[in-house]
């Protein structure tokens, strides 16, 4: 007879247990990342006077639109923030990541909402406003919030200049990616979503949001690769054209960040020369023969050994604080190819945190959510809770031990005061 799994409140409540060490606000947040969670019909009216989700880039959901009942997409939040509650939770921002199914569910108690798991409220909810250009929209008619949404409760504008990309079908996608598919997801439901965004349409967008608001800190400027030419430009070509109207625009008025793939010195010297300020050129997944799997398109058209040489060379370029490849953790736990034990898993993304921070460079990792509308999210659930508690603590004790501080550009560290809402490595790391 197999061994019954323990409840989900009894695995965080055992795991807090195990590793005193890690907040277990950061537990929590970390399992509702890799489950989601649902929603009550009261709890979403409540949210739909609120900031909604934007689907900045990728849909982040554990289903697709079409099995959304209660028009989830519409009405839930871009973000929620736990605090008090029997834990006494301190104010942490958590990513609304849709999931009916998911055993953590947002309900509405005496008029305000609170998360519930399996029944038990665990923290009370907190709801961002819209800000007030989310109200405006561009002389085209186009909405702002599909032109420049902000995330990290309001701290980062994300300018996804391309919604899609030309890593295409199963052979080439990144096996965890469904950018492609959440485009056409969006499409088909109606709302507004602009494949390729003009540089014009940015400016307009910005133009609006400089004389409005007073919370956007940082902007990022990123969208799916481009292998061959958009619009009869180059990868580098089209995206460098973003920061450097931007910048010569409104000077030193954001943080500018750059997401796009590991490109060559003399392009990496353009984006730094146009005013890029941060470049992450994700890396996604340490292990050799885990890349070449799950990211075949970058594999193929780079390569593993060149994509680090790339991330080295870009380290020297803008200095290697400013340089910050991503990894996607829990994508190394997936099946059929990945890690059976999470000691393996962990000894695996550690190697290439290690590797990475013992030279300066300053990786980070957000946690995997597998969206049904990718390849790997097709056939499987997310990695264990587990893992992700042990790679926190494996993140912030090597950024110790190589005597790094935070990441540039993601806000003010620490529990209660981090706004970073995709994992919980911000909120575990000592304030500044």
């Amino acid at each position: 007879m197999s061994e019954q799994r323990p409840s989900a409140l009894a695995e965080v409540e055992a795991l807090a247990g195990r590793y005193p060490d890690i907040p277990i606000e950061a537990i929590f947040k970390e399992d509702l990342l890799r489950r989601g969670m649902a929603w009550s019909a009261a709890a979403l009216e409540v949210a739909s006077r609120y900031k909604p989700k934007a689907y900045f880039i990728f849909s982040f959901d554990l289903v697709p639109i079409a099995q959304m009942d209660q028009g989830e997409n519409l009405k839930a939040p871009e973000e929620i923030r736990l605090s008090g509650g029997p834990y006494g939770f301190r104010p942490v921002v958590v990513s609304v990541r849709l999931n009916p199914a998911s055993p953590y569910r947002v309900e509405c108690l005496d008029g305000a909402p609170a998360m519930q798991l399996q029944g038990r409220t665990i923290a009370g909810v907190e709801l961002q406003k819209s800000p007030e250009y989310y109200r405006r929209s561009l002389s085209s008619g186009k909405p702002i919030i599909d032109i420049a949404p902000t995330i990290e409760w309001g701290y980062l504008l994300y300018l996804t200049a391309f919604r899609l990309c030309q890593y295409f079908g199963e052979k080439e996608e990144c096996q965890f990616c469904d950018i492609n598919e959440n485009y056409r997801q969006q499409k088909k439901a109606g709302r507004p979503y602009t494949a390729v965004k003009s540089v014009e349409e940015v400016l307009e967008a910005l133009e609006i949001i400089a004389a409005t608001d007073s919370e956007s800190r940082a902007y990022t400027v990123t969208g799916g690769s481009i292998t061959s030419t958009l619009e009869g430009k180059s990868e580098v070509d089209f995206y460098v054209r973003y920061p450097e109207a931007i910048e010569k625009k409104f000077p030193g008025r954001w943080i500018s960040k750059m997401v796009v793939q590991a490109l060559p010195r003399d392009e990496v010297e353009r984006l730094r020369d146009a005013g890029v300020a941060i470049y992450h050129p994700n890396y996604e997944v340490w292990d050799k023969r885990l890349f070449e799997i799950l990211c075949a398109g970058k594999n193929r058209y780079i390569g593993r050994d060149e994509w680090i040489g790339r991330i080295l060379d870009a380290a020297a370029v803008f200095g290697p604080e400013r340089v910050i490849p991503n990894f996607v953790a829990g994508i190394e736990m997936s099946r059929p190819a990945g890690f059976s034990s999470i000691d393996d898993a962990i000894s695996s993304t550690g190697e290439g945190l290690d590797f990475f921070m013992s030279r300066g460079v300053s990786p980070r990792f957000t946690t995997w959510c597998p969206e049904p509308l990718s390849v790997l999210g097709r056939t499987q659930g997310p990695a264990p809770l587990e893992y992700h508690v042990r790679l926190l603590r494996c993140y912030r004790d090597l950024r110790k031990k190589h005597g790094l501080k935070a990441p540039l550009g993601y806000g003010e560290p620490g529990l209660g005061r981090a706004a970073f809402s995709v994992p919980s490595f911000i909120d575990v790391l000592p304030p500044a």
